[in-house]
């Protein structure tokens, strides 16, 4: 049979990963992928072992052993590489043999890290076709990626607007609940602080609603600054607030920031009405409930309870007042004792 002469460039073009051996088993011309793997090294005249490794199906040292193995899978490492590669050995018609490679299954980890792209393999080759579908699927993992991002923000934005009252920025009801809940069920120490604006009304009546909604929003900003990160400050009304005060059961410090609150509240809102030239004054009352580890207030709705009883304790001794809660008899009723030892009083001058 007569042989088949091809040129060195054609066998480029149709084998990019070969390598083109003499009849003593050197190299005379490699593919221009195969170059690029091993890096541009000049191996012209370099005995094929010192090149392959070739393990499967048998260790092979020479090229008659090479070709004897003439169009059988072969399975070869290449010499100081990490790289396993399957190849096909034919004889060449001139004594010598070419060794065609690919990367099989290690295709995808050979791109990234030769950094291959599709003209580095044959036109015909699978590895294309695969190396879309990588991408395909890259693009599509990516695409998949971002959208759960976008959608996690989206949720966790929702969530956040659903726990969050619009005008003060404070927690709401439903996210004062969960917390009281999260507290009780890992049977925490805390104190609960109901806070109801006085003489509001009077604020909305004489300055309008939106002098009334800037008294809030400063009302809030006040309670955030009296507490900490950790604590919990949300708006459950129109003029209502609670304050949850995560380990602090201390009537005395309890009692020194419900008089220090009020007094702050006390002070005129820093801003003067347009139509009427009159600062906007409230004040306050508190009802305070303490929550102690194994203590009967097992549920938030008993807590908020009890400091809504001490709360109208308080505004019965005459607003801008703080009470305690009783928490051992509910016949006692609420204890009006402070911290110097009765209700605490209004601050002189404070409006009534």
């Amino acid at each position: 049979m007569t042989p088949l002469l091809m040129d060195q460039a054609s066998l480029d073009i149709l084998c990019p990963m070969h390598a083109r051996l003499d009849a003593s088993g050197r190299v005379q011309g490699l593919g221009p992928t195969l170059q690029r793997v091993l890096a541009g090294q000049e191996l012209r005249d370099t005995h094929f072992s010192r090149v392959f490794v070739v393990f499967r199906p048998r260790t092979v040292a020479t090229l008659p052993d090479l070709l004897s193995l003439a169009g059988r899978r072969l399975q070869l490492r290449l010499a100081g590489q990490g790289d396993t590669l399957r190849g096909l050995a034919v004889p060449d018609g001139a004594g010598g043999a070419v060794l065609n490679l690919s990367f099989g299954l290690g295709l995808v980890e050979a791109v990234r890290d030769h950094a291959l792209t599709s003209s580095d393999f044959a036109a015909t080759d699978l590895a294309i076709d695969m190396l879309y579908l990588v991408e395909a699927k890259s693009a599509a993992m990516e695409a998949s990626r971002t959208l759960n991002r976008r959608l996690r923000g989206a949720m966790l934005a929702a969530e956040e607007r659903a726990f969050t009252d619009p005008l003060t920025g404070l927690r709401n009801r439903r996210a004062l609940t969960r917390a009281l809940t999260d507290l009780l069920r890992r049977d925490m120490d805390f104190a609960v602080m109901h806070v109801d604006l006085d003489f509001f009304k009077q604020v909305n009546d004489t300055l309008g609603h939106g002098a009334g909604d800037r008294v809030l929003a400063r009302v809030a900003a006040l309670m955030l600054e009296v507490t900490r990160q950790e604590d919990t400050v949300a708006r459950i009304g129109g003029d209502e607030f609670v304050i949850v005060l995560v380990g602090v059961t201390d009537r005395v410090r309890l009692g020194e920031l419900a008089a220090r609150l009020i007094a702050r509240l006390e002070a005129p809102i820093g801003f003067e009405a347009e139509a009427h030239g009159r600062a906007a004054r409230v004040s306050a009352s508190i009802g305070i409930a303490l929550r102690q580890a194994g203590a009967r207030l097992s549920t938030a709705e008993a807590v908020l309870e009890a400091s809504d009883v001490a709360l109208y304790a308080a505004k019965r001794a005459g607003r801008g007042q703080y009470a305690f809660h009783h928490p051992e008899s509910a016949e006692k009723g609420p204890e009006r004792r402070a911290a110097g030892g009765s209700v605490r009083g209004p601050e002189e001058g404070s409006p009534r």
